[in-house]
């Protein structure tokens, strides 16, 4: 755990964890509760919804400083990115919006996890 005051862009990381992962869980149960487009759109529901919860108690680590959470979040953004933007490409209607946001916010949260302050606090 950190000793060192926590840096905002820390802050804003955990943050954006949080709402990328409520955002994850709630696209990936509208994807299961319709299920209109087939197999594909049904496991990219149940990979929203899994990596929307591990984001949130990540987010929960990367909050109090532990070192374990920023890798964990560092896969997860990266993994979350790439599903995001797979799933804006194989998605229609109206779910396609949210995708683009879940890319835009794991890519905020990678820039921010590996700031110069984010790695002093880690370090601490």
């Amino acid at each position: 755990m950190a000793t060192s005051p926590r840096p905002g862009g820390v802050t804003l990381v955990s943050i954006l964890a949080w709402i990328s992962g409520l955002l994850q869980v709630v696209t990936g149960i509208l994807l299961l509760i319709t299920g209109e487009e087939g197999q594909v759109l049904a496991i990219t529901g149940w990979i929203l919804g899994i990596l929307g919860l591990i984001t949130i108690i990540v987010g929960a680590g990367l909050w109090s400083g532990n070192r374990a959470a920023r890798i964990v979040a560092t896969i997860v953004f990266a993994l979350n990115l790439i599903n995001a933007v797979v799933g804006a490409f194989t998605a229609s209607g109206t779910s396609v919006w949210s995708f683009w946001v879940n890319a835009l916010l794991a890519l905020i949260g990678l820039i921010l996890l590996w700031t110069k302050a984010a790695t002093d606090f880690f370090r601490s």
